[in-house]
């Protein structure tokens, strides 16, 4: 079976009730490695050589995090800057990445009608992640369609347990895609 790597950047897990259940509700599965950036690297200094390995263990890279002023948290943006290095995951002869697939995952402490033309913050989530569509084109990743939950805070129990089984059910069918694909 398929393997994933959840790329894990959350500064304030302990406070997230949202990303907590997505990963509770996954915390059985064994081809399944969470790795938390802020855990591993609370001094910001990143292994990349350690990094670029474990990326290459997996099949599938989830990218998870909640959505911090329109963008990623910090972390996550120095991981990206550092392990995604040209000669690597991207370049004329070196797309060690190339063939795996990516999934971005986020939640949103807002309501999701406030990421519309009309809302509070003009468009759509999306439009503030163009640049995730384009880490998958040059990397060579298949990109599949991003996971969001909004209003995460102040979400109703059964909802929020919807939106893990959901997450869980599509973390297994890409898995088993990618089982297939192998």
């Amino acid at each position: 079976m398929a393997s994933a790597l959840i790329v894990y950047a959350h500064p304030a897990h302990q406070r997230s009730r949202a990303n907590r259940a997505l990963l509770d509700r996954i915390s059985d599965l064994h081809n399944v490695t969470v790795h938390d950036l802020y855990e591993t690297y609370p001094d910001f200094f990143i292994d990349v050589e350690a990094e670029q390995a474990l990326l290459l263990e997996h099949d599938l890279i989830v990218i998870q995090h909640p959505v911090y002023w329109y963008n990623m948290p910090a972390l996550l943006r120095e991981w990206q800057d550092l392990v995604l290095e040209y000669g690597y995951a991207y370049g004329r002869q070196q797309q060690k990445l190339a063939g795996k697939g990516m999934w971005v995952v986020m939640t949103a402490g807002a309501p999701e009608h406030t990421y519309s033309e009309t809302g509070v913050n003009e468009r759509p989530l999306s439009d503030y992640f163009l640049h995730y569509p384009r880490m998958a084109n040059v990397c060579h990743l298949d990109m599949k369609p991003t996971f969001e939950i909004y209003h995460g805070r102040h979400t109703e129990d059964a909802t929020l347990g919807d939106a893990a089984e959901q997450y869980r059910s599509r973390l297994l069918s890409y898995l088993k895609e990618l089982s297939n694909h192998a």
